[in-house]
C-alpha cells in the first residue's frame, strides 16, 4: 500500500492563507476582516476538491480557533457542544462548490446557477451552525421560536453577505486573471 502523493497547489495555499488572515472575527471589526471560512470551503470544493484538502481545512480552522482563544484572548463564547456541527456546516459549502464544477462556461445561466448554489449552501450552513448552537450550546436554556427567529434575523444577513462577497470577489478575480493569462498565451502563439 503506497501513501498518497503530496502536491502543493498554489490555490489551496492561497485559500489557507486567507483563512489564517480572517478567521479571528465572525463579522469583522474596524481592524480585522470578517471570517472567509465559508467562502473558502465553497471555492475549495469548486476548484480543488479532494478529501485531504477538506480535512486539512477543517484542521486549520480548529487550530486557528484554538490559538485565537488560548493565545490571543478571543472569546470562547461560540465554542460549545455544537462546535462539532461545523463539520457538516463546512461540508455543505464544500459540496455546494463541488456541485458547481459541472458549470465550466462563464455564461450568465451557468453563473446564475453557481450563485444560487452558493446561496443555498450558505443558507444550509447557517441553519446547521446557528441552529445547533442555539439548541446545544447551553447559552439559551429558555430558548423559544420567537427568540430564535430574532437571532436568525440578526445573524443571517451578515453571514450570507460576507460569504457572498468573498466568494464573488475571489471568483471574479481568479476568472479575470485566468482570462488575461489565456489572452497573453493566445497572442504569444499567434
Amino acid at each position: 500500500m503506497s501513501l498518497p502523493t503530496l502536491t502543493v497547489k498554489p490555490g489551496a495555499v492561497a485559500l489557507m492563507a486567507l483563512m489564517a488572515a480572517t478567521r479571528f472575527h465572525h463579522f469583522g471589526t474596524p481592524f480585522a476582516l470578517p471570517d472567509a471560512s465559508l467562502a473558502i470551503f465553497f471555492l475549495a470544493g469548486l476548484w480543488l476538491g479532494g478529501r485531504y484538502l477538506f480535512v486539512t481545512l477543517l484542521l486549520e480552522a480548529g487550530l486557528i480557533d484554538y490559538l485565537a482563544i488560548t493565545k490571543l484572548g478571543v472569546s470562547d463564547f461560540c465554542v460549545s457542544q455544537a462546535y462539532v456541527f461545523l463539520i457538516p456546516t463546512y461540508a455543505a459549502m464544500w459540496l455546494g462548490g463541488k456541485w458547481c464544477r459541472q458549470f465550466t462556461a462563464l455564461a450568465p445561466v451557468a453563473l446564475a446557477k453557481q450563485f444560487a448554489a452558493l446561496v443555498v449552501a450558505t443558507s444550509s450552513a447557517f441553519l446547521m451552525s446557528n441552529g445547533s448552537f442555539y439548541l446545544l450550546s447551553g447559552r439559551y436554556p429558555e430558548g423559544n421560536w420567537s427568540q430564535y427567529i430574532e437571532r436568525f434575523a440578526l445573524y443571517y444577513p451578515p453571514y450570507l453577505t460576507n460569504t457572498l462577497l468573498y466568494a464573488v470577489v475571489i471568483f471574479a478575480a481568479v476568472s479575470a486573471i485566468k482570462h488575461i493569462i489565456a489572452q497573453k498565451g493566445s497572442h504569444q502563439t499567434a
